[in-house]
């Protein structure tokens, strides 16, 4: 069975008053989405809360839902609006320092062994990862949040577009959007 199926079964579940179906939505997404809004909010303590908040209201508005599109998709739409409401009500941005690679790799439940690295190796890492971040957060807010959903969380344009609320086009488009980025 296909995933979007099996979410869609979950979330029929839930709906009809079923909290455990919902719990097994949580267990499957809770990492993906830890490690989005890790990438908005910057602090482990805080990107664990926002998570929360947003599985929370993904709960509340769940009989809301009516399968336009995929789950997954709708829940990465309300753990975007968290996240840049919790920046907004915070009136600030967390430094970016405060998330180590290794941070992040655990909350995209990447468990896998690291190569042991050399002290010159891990400064090269660290100054590639800052270039990057530092290029990334230079960027316009919604080509931003579309490099992050195309590059690091590999959601299709169809998704991204639904995502942002925009249409295919800007996200795939010949107009300065996500996809005329230079490719890795």
């Amino acid at each position: 069975m296909l995933t979007q199926e099996q979410d869609q079964q979950l979330v029929e579940r839930v709906q009809r008053g079923d909290k455990r179906a919902f719990d097994l939505l949580v267990l499957k997404y809770q990492h993906k989405i830890l490690g989005l809004i890790v990438r908005f909010v910057h602090d482990a303590q805080e990107a664990q809360d926002v998570a929360q908040e947003a599985f929370i209201k993904a709960y509340r508005a769940l009989g809301n839902f009516r399968g336009d599109s995929a789950f997954y998709t709708w829940l990465y739409r309300i753990a975007i609006n968290t996240a840049k409401n919790h920046l907004v009500a915070r009136g600030r941005r967390p430094p970016d320092s405060d998330v180590t690679a290794e941070d992040a790799e655990f909350f995209e439940g990447d468990h896998a062994l690291k190569d042991i690295e050399s002290p010159e190796r891990a400064m090269l890492r660290d100054e590639i990862e800052a270039t990057v971040h530092q290029t990334i957060q230079q960027l316009p807010e919604d080509l931003r949040t579309a490099l992050t959903l195309r590059e690091f969380e590999g959601l299709s344009y169809e998704d991204i577009a639904t995502v942002m609320q925009c249409p295919v086009g800007t996200v795939s488009g010949g107009d300065g959007t996500v996809a005329d980025l230079p490719r890795s």
